[in-house]
């Protein structure tokens, strides 16, 4: 019997990117960091043996160097399925990256926290830096 989450978005990251990070560390060590105490938990995830646990998202991220942000929504649907984590998404608001997070804080800082809303030349200003 194939394992059940093996073609699950999630697997697939943590597939890759364990493999990207092979040359600097083990599934061993990447466990060991995550605080998983068995090692074979990571092949596990790789293979869609297992689900990611939720509660254990940010701690795996950190170890695979991605963004917990994404992590989440990849174990998440993995967890619940594309519809409902599609709708918890919905109700929750999308998933803010730490990166984004900075920028949130900037923002909020730099408005004296007023809550500015969006102008055409905030906008304009804002797609300037990034060259749009």
């Amino acid at each position: 019997m194939p394992n059940p989450y093996a073609d699950s978005p999630a697997a697939v990251f943590i597939r890759r990117q364990t493999e990207l990070l092979a040359h600097r560390k083990s599934q061993r060590e990447i466990a060991h960091e995550a605080g998983f105490v068995n090692s074979n938990l990571i092949s596990m995830f790789k293979t869609g043996a297992s689900k990611v646990p939720l509660d254990r998202v940010p701690s795996l991220a950190r170890a695979l160097e991605v963004d917990p942000a994404y992590l989440m929504q990849l174990a998440l649907e993995q967890a619940v399925g594309k519809t409902a984590s599609v709708a918890l998404l919905e109700v929750f608001g999308p998933l803010t990256t730490a990166n984004e997070k900075a920028w949130l804080e900037e923002i909020r800082d730099a408005s004296g926290q007023t809550d500015p809303k969006l102008t055409a030349r905030s906008r304009t200003t804002l797609r300037s830096i990034f060259g749009r």
